[in-house]
Protein backbone atom coordinates (compact mmCIF):
# COMPACT_ATOMS: atom_id res chain seq x y z
CA UNK A 1 0.00 0.00 0.00
CA UNK A 2 1.24 3.15 -0.98
CA UNK A 3 1.36 5.87 2.13
CA UNK A 4 2.76 9.55 2.34
CA UNK A 5 5.04 10.81 4.75
CA UNK A 6 3.91 14.44 4.81
CA UNK A 7 -0.15 13.79 3.89
CA UNK A 8 -0.54 17.26 5.04
CA UNK A 9 0.80 18.56 1.85
CA UNK A 10 -1.47 17.66 -0.30
CA UNK A 11 -3.74 20.38 0.48
CA UNK A 12 -1.16 22.24 -1.71
CA UNK A 13 -3.42 20.94 -4.33
CA UNK A 14 -5.50 23.37 -4.36
CA UNK A 15 -2.47 25.66 -6.44
CA UNK A 16 -3.31 23.19 -9.00
CA UNK A 17 -7.46 24.14 -8.99
CA UNK A 18 -6.60 27.53 -8.58
CA UNK A 19 -4.61 27.58 -11.41
CA UNK A 20 -7.67 26.24 -13.83
CA UNK A 21 -9.74 28.77 -12.02
CA UNK A 22 -7.71 31.47 -12.84
CA UNK A 23 -6.86 30.54 -16.78
CA UNK A 24 -10.62 30.03 -16.88
CA UNK A 25 -11.41 33.24 -15.86
CA UNK A 26 -8.57 34.80 -18.12
CA UNK A 27 -9.90 32.82 -20.98
CA UNK A 28 -13.63 34.21 -20.75
CA UNK A 29 -12.12 37.92 -19.91
CA UNK A 30 -10.05 37.42 -23.38
CA UNK A 31 -13.31 36.34 -25.22
CA UNK A 32 -15.42 39.10 -24.02
CA UNK A 33 -12.96 42.12 -24.83
CA UNK A 34 -12.19 40.31 -28.56
CA UNK A 35 -16.38 40.20 -29.03
CA UNK A 36 -15.88 44.21 -28.47
CA UNK A 37 -13.70 45.25 -31.37
CA UNK A 38 -16.76 43.99 -33.49
CA UNK A 39 -14.73 42.56 -36.18
CA UNK A 40 -12.97 39.69 -36.41
CA UNK A 41 -10.85 40.59 -38.75
CA UNK A 42 -9.25 43.44 -36.78
CA UNK A 43 -8.97 41.29 -34.02
CA UNK A 44 -7.34 38.72 -36.52
CA UNK A 45 -5.05 41.14 -37.29
CA UNK A 46 -4.33 42.10 -33.24
CA UNK A 47 -3.65 38.49 -32.31
CA UNK A 48 -1.48 37.52 -35.68
CA UNK A 49 0.99 34.59 -34.72
CA UNK A 50 -0.66 34.00 -31.43
CA UNK A 51 -1.87 29.80 -31.13
CA UNK A 52 -4.39 28.78 -28.50
CA UNK A 53 -3.51 25.37 -28.99
CA UNK A 54 0.43 26.13 -27.87
CA UNK A 55 -1.06 28.54 -25.48
CA UNK A 56 -3.27 26.02 -23.25
CA UNK A 57 -0.34 23.31 -24.09
CA UNK A 58 1.94 25.20 -22.12
CA UNK A 59 -0.05 26.06 -19.09
CA UNK A 60 -1.40 22.13 -18.89
CA UNK A 61 2.20 21.32 -18.82
CA UNK A 62 2.87 23.36 -16.14
CA UNK A 63 -0.25 22.21 -14.00
CA UNK A 64 0.90 18.72 -14.96
CA UNK A 65 4.29 19.57 -13.47
CA UNK A 66 2.88 21.23 -10.25
CA UNK A 67 0.86 18.59 -9.51
CA UNK A 68 3.61 16.18 -9.65
CA UNK A 69 5.87 18.50 -7.44
CA UNK A 70 3.20 18.82 -4.58
CA UNK A 71 2.96 14.79 -4.81
CA UNK A 72 6.52 14.59 -4.67
CA UNK A 73 6.87 16.42 -1.67
CA UNK A 74 4.53 14.59 0.31
CA UNK A 75 6.74 11.87 -0.31
CA UNK A 76 4.58 8.49 -0.97
CA UNK A 77 6.36 5.70 0.65
CA UNK A 78 5.74 1.61 0.64
CA UNK A 79 6.47 -0.57 3.10
CA UNK A 80 8.30 -3.28 2.47
CA UNK A 81 9.70 -6.26 4.33
CA UNK A 82 13.09 -7.93 4.57
CA UNK A 83 13.66 -11.15 5.23
CA UNK A 84 15.86 -12.50 7.87
CA UNK A 85 19.40 -13.06 6.44
CA UNK A 86 22.28 -14.88 7.62
CA UNK A 87 25.80 -13.42 7.12
CA UNK A 88 29.06 -13.31 8.56
CA UNK A 89 30.58 -10.66 10.85
CA UNK A 90 32.99 -9.60 13.02
CA UNK A 91 31.95 -7.42 16.92
CA UNK A 92 33.36 -3.99 16.54
CA UNK A 93 32.94 -1.26 19.49
CA UNK A 94 33.16 2.46 19.02
CA UNK A 95 34.46 4.15 22.09
CA UNK A 96 34.41 7.93 21.89
CA UNK A 97 36.21 10.82 23.70
CA UNK A 98 33.60 13.36 25.07
CA UNK A 99 35.35 14.91 27.44
CA UNK A 100 35.79 18.46 27.43
CA UNK A 101 39.35 18.50 25.80
CA UNK A 102 37.11 17.48 22.92
CA UNK A 103 36.08 20.58 22.25
CA UNK A 104 39.64 22.59 21.65
CA UNK A 105 39.65 23.60 17.98
CA UNK A 106 43.67 23.48 17.22
CA UNK A 107 41.62 21.22 14.25
CA UNK A 108 38.24 22.58 12.53
CA UNK A 109 36.01 23.18 13.71
CA UNK A 110 37.04 21.15 16.59
CA UNK A 111 38.27 17.45 17.82
CA UNK A 112 34.90 16.26 18.78
CA UNK A 113 33.47 17.34 15.13
CA UNK A 114 36.37 16.03 13.42
CA UNK A 115 35.89 12.41 15.84
CA UNK A 116 32.14 12.36 14.72
CA UNK A 117 32.40 13.09 11.12
CA UNK A 118 35.41 10.07 11.30
CA UNK A 119 33.32 7.78 13.72
CA UNK A 120 30.54 8.39 11.38
CA UNK A 121 32.64 7.47 8.36
CA UNK A 122 34.14 4.31 9.81
CA UNK A 123 30.26 3.38 10.18
CA UNK A 124 29.55 2.97 6.93
CA UNK A 125 32.41 1.69 6.08
CA UNK A 126 32.10 -1.10 8.68
CA UNK A 127 28.76 -2.17 6.88
CA UNK A 128 27.84 -6.04 7.13
CA UNK A 129 29.47 -5.82 10.97
CA UNK A 130 27.91 -5.72 14.37
CA UNK A 131 28.88 -2.41 15.66
CA UNK A 132 28.60 -1.20 19.56
CA UNK A 133 29.21 2.48 20.81
CA UNK A 134 30.22 3.65 23.80
CA UNK A 135 30.99 7.11 25.22
CA UNK A 136 33.65 7.68 27.64
CA UNK A 137 35.19 10.81 29.57
CA UNK A 138 36.01 10.80 33.38
CA UNK A 139 34.06 7.17 33.30
CA UNK A 140 32.58 5.38 30.09
CA UNK A 141 28.84 4.89 29.65
CA UNK A 142 27.54 2.37 27.03
CA UNK A 143 25.57 3.95 24.29
CA UNK A 144 24.29 1.23 21.95
CA UNK A 145 25.01 -2.22 22.31
CA UNK A 146 26.43 -4.52 19.17
CA UNK A 147 23.50 -4.29 16.20
CA UNK A 148 23.45 -3.69 12.37
CA UNK A 149 21.44 -1.05 13.06
CA UNK A 150 24.03 1.75 11.01
CA UNK A 151 21.08 4.41 11.32
CA UNK A 152 20.88 4.80 15.23
CA UNK A 153 24.61 4.55 15.33
CA UNK A 154 25.03 7.50 13.03
CA UNK A 155 22.49 9.45 14.96
CA UNK A 156 24.55 8.91 18.63
CA UNK A 157 27.29 9.82 16.81
CA UNK A 158 25.90 12.71 15.56
CA UNK A 159 24.69 13.83 19.19
CA UNK A 160 27.80 13.46 21.11
CA UNK A 161 28.51 16.12 23.45
CA UNK A 162 30.68 16.82 27.06
CA UNK A 163 27.35 17.72 28.53
CA UNK A 164 26.15 13.46 28.72
CA UNK A 165 29.03 13.15 31.32
CA UNK A 166 29.72 15.05 34.33
CA UNK A 167 32.55 13.53 35.65
CA UNK A 168 35.26 15.14 32.84
CA UNK A 169 38.62 13.67 32.29
CA UNK A 170 39.94 11.08 30.04
CA UNK A 171 40.22 7.41 31.33
CA UNK A 172 40.71 4.82 28.72
CA UNK A 173 40.86 2.30 30.50
CA UNK A 174 37.12 3.00 31.99
CA UNK A 175 36.18 2.84 28.13
CA UNK A 176 38.74 -0.58 27.62
CA UNK A 177 36.99 -2.65 30.34
CA UNK A 178 33.40 -1.87 29.65
CA UNK A 179 33.90 -2.70 25.89
CA UNK A 180 34.41 -6.37 27.12
CA UNK A 181 31.82 -6.41 28.94
CA UNK A 182 29.76 -5.62 26.02
CA UNK A 183 30.42 -8.36 23.85
CA UNK A 184 28.72 -11.52 23.94
CA UNK A 185 30.52 -13.93 25.88
CA UNK A 186 29.69 -17.50 23.97
CA UNK A 187 30.64 -15.26 19.73
CA UNK A 188 33.04 -16.98 18.25
CA UNK A 189 33.23 -13.40 16.18
CA UNK A 190 36.56 -11.49 16.20
CA UNK A 191 36.53 -8.54 18.39
CA UNK A 192 38.03 -5.25 18.38
CA UNK A 193 37.48 -1.87 19.85
CA UNK A 194 38.32 1.51 18.17
CA UNK A 195 38.83 4.70 20.23
CA UNK A 196 38.72 8.21 19.75
CA UNK A 197 40.86 10.22 21.33
CA UNK A 198 42.77 12.58 21.97
CA UNK A 199 44.14 10.99 24.47
CA UNK A 200 45.11 13.30 26.93
CA UNK A 201 44.45 12.85 30.79
CA UNK A 202 44.78 9.34 30.92
CA UNK A 203 44.93 7.14 33.86
CA UNK A 204 48.32 5.30 34.31
CA UNK A 205 45.87 1.35 34.35
CA UNK A 206 45.08 2.03 30.73
CA UNK A 207 47.80 0.29 29.36
CA UNK A 208 47.23 -2.29 31.44
CA UNK A 209 43.81 -2.57 30.51
CA UNK A 210 44.82 -2.94 27.10
CA UNK A 211 47.19 -5.96 27.55
CA UNK A 212 44.29 -7.71 29.39
CA UNK A 213 41.80 -7.41 26.72
CA UNK A 214 44.30 -8.38 24.34
CA UNK A 215 45.05 -11.41 25.95
CA UNK A 216 41.33 -12.45 26.45
CA UNK A 217 40.61 -12.13 22.24
CA UNK A 218 39.70 -8.32 21.94
CA UNK A 219 42.32 -6.19 19.87
CA UNK A 220 42.13 -2.34 20.44
CA UNK A 221 42.78 0.35 18.06
CA UNK A 222 43.49 3.93 18.62
CA UNK A 223 42.45 6.79 16.36
CA UNK A 224 43.93 10.23 17.74
CA UNK A 225 42.55 13.58 17.05
CA UNK A 226 44.02 17.11 18.02
CA UNK A 227 47.59 18.13 17.65
CA UNK A 228 50.42 17.92 19.90
CA UNK A 229 50.67 22.20 19.78
CA UNK A 230 47.03 21.77 21.54
CA UNK A 231 44.72 25.09 22.17
CA UNK A 232 42.42 26.94 24.75
CA UNK A 233 38.79 24.59 25.37
CA UNK A 234 35.86 27.58 24.41
CA UNK A 235 33.11 26.89 26.41
CA UNK A 236 30.30 29.07 25.00
CA UNK A 237 29.40 32.20 26.94
CA UNK A 238 31.55 30.61 29.75
CA UNK A 239 34.56 31.92 27.75
CA UNK A 240 37.30 29.45 27.60
CA UNK A 241 37.75 26.54 30.61
CA UNK A 242 40.11 27.83 33.73
CA UNK A 243 41.16 25.72 35.99
CA UNK A 244 41.01 25.62 39.93
CA UNK A 245 43.47 28.68 39.98
CA UNK A 246 41.64 30.89 37.32
CA UNK A 247 44.42 30.08 35.21
CA UNK A 248 43.46 29.36 31.28
CA UNK A 249 43.26 25.12 30.25
CA UNK A 250 45.57 24.60 26.88
CA UNK A 251 45.00 21.49 26.06
CA UNK A 252 47.40 19.41 24.44
CA UNK A 253 46.52 16.27 22.44
CA UNK A 254 48.67 13.19 23.05
CA UNK A 255 48.76 10.72 20.03
CA UNK A 256 52.17 8.66 21.29
CA UNK A 257 50.04 7.78 24.16
CA UNK A 258 47.11 6.41 21.55
CA UNK A 259 49.94 4.69 19.79
CA UNK A 260 51.13 2.89 22.97
CA UNK A 261 47.83 1.99 23.87
CA UNK A 262 47.31 0.33 20.80
CA UNK A 263 50.50 -1.52 20.92
CA UNK A 264 49.33 -3.05 24.32
CA UNK A 265 46.15 -3.90 22.85
CA UNK A 266 47.23 -5.71 19.48
CA UNK A 267 45.88 -3.01 17.24
CA UNK A 268 47.04 0.18 14.90
CA UNK A 269 47.00 3.78 15.59
CA UNK A 270 46.08 6.36 13.02
CA UNK A 271 45.46 10.58 12.97
CA UNK A 272 41.83 11.41 11.86
CA UNK A 273 43.47 14.28 10.10
CA UNK A 274 44.68 11.80 7.51
CA UNK A 275 41.04 10.80 6.27
CA UNK A 276 40.51 8.55 4.02
CA UNK A 277 44.14 6.86 4.19
CA UNK A 278 43.50 6.38 7.98
CA UNK A 279 40.05 5.20 7.57
CA UNK A 280 41.52 2.64 4.76
CA UNK A 281 43.88 1.34 6.95
CA UNK A 282 41.80 0.76 10.10
CA UNK A 283 38.98 -0.58 7.69
CA UNK A 284 41.22 -2.98 6.42
CA UNK A 285 43.02 -3.88 9.68
CA UNK A 286 39.05 -4.15 11.25
CA UNK A 287 38.15 -6.22 8.13
CA UNK A 288 40.99 -9.29 9.10
CA UNK A 289 39.13 -9.87 12.31
CA UNK A 290 37.48 -13.31 12.72
CA UNK A 291 34.15 -13.72 11.09
CA UNK A 292 31.10 -15.51 12.67
CA UNK A 293 27.78 -16.61 11.40
CA UNK A 294 25.35 -13.67 12.49
CA UNK A 295 21.40 -14.34 11.78
CA UNK A 296 19.62 -11.01 10.96
CA UNK A 297 16.56 -9.81 12.12
CA UNK A 298 13.45 -9.81 9.70
CA UNK A 299 12.60 -6.03 9.65
CA UNK A 300 10.83 -3.74 7.78
CA UNK A 301 11.56 -0.04 5.99
CA UNK A 302 9.83 2.52 3.84
CA UNK A 303 10.48 2.54 0.47
CA UNK A 304 10.08 6.29 -1.25
CA UNK A 305 8.88 7.11 -4.34
CA UNK A 306 9.27 10.86 -4.86
CA UNK A 307 12.77 11.30 -7.00
CA UNK A 308 10.53 9.30 -9.55
CA UNK A 309 7.91 12.25 -9.95
CA UNK A 310 10.76 14.72 -9.43
CA UNK A 311 11.98 13.93 -12.60
CA UNK A 312 9.14 13.68 -14.85
CA UNK A 313 8.24 17.42 -13.39
CA UNK A 314 11.39 18.92 -14.31
CA UNK A 315 11.34 17.54 -17.78
CA UNK A 316 7.60 19.57 -17.93
CA UNK A 317 9.01 22.47 -17.21
CA UNK A 318 12.01 22.23 -19.41
CA UNK A 319 9.67 21.56 -21.73
CA UNK A 320 6.97 24.43 -21.10
CA UNK A 321 9.79 27.14 -21.44
CA UNK A 322 10.84 25.83 -24.40
CA UNK A 323 7.52 26.23 -26.18
CA UNK A 324 6.96 29.71 -27.56
CA UNK A 325 3.58 31.62 -27.38
CA UNK A 326 3.31 32.22 -31.11
CA UNK A 327 3.03 29.88 -33.94
CA UNK A 328 6.28 29.09 -36.41
CA UNK A 329 4.58 30.82 -39.87
CA UNK A 330 2.00 33.44 -38.54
Amino acid sequence: MITFENPDLLFLLWVVLLQALLLWIYWQWRRRTLSRLGSPALAQRLLLGFSGRRFWLKNVLFGVALLLLVVAIANPRQLVKRDATEQQSADIVLALDISQSMLAQDVAPSRLEQARVFAKQLIQALEGERVGLLFFAGDAYPQMPLSTDYEALQMFVGNANPEFIADQGTTAASAVELAQRMFESNSAAGRGLVLISDGENHAEDALASAREARKEGLAVYTVAVGTPQGSTIPLGRKGVKRDGLGQVVHSKANPAFLLELAAAGGGVSCNAAEGREALQTLTRELGNLQKAALQTKASTEYVPYFQWLLLPCLLLLIVEQILWWRKNKP
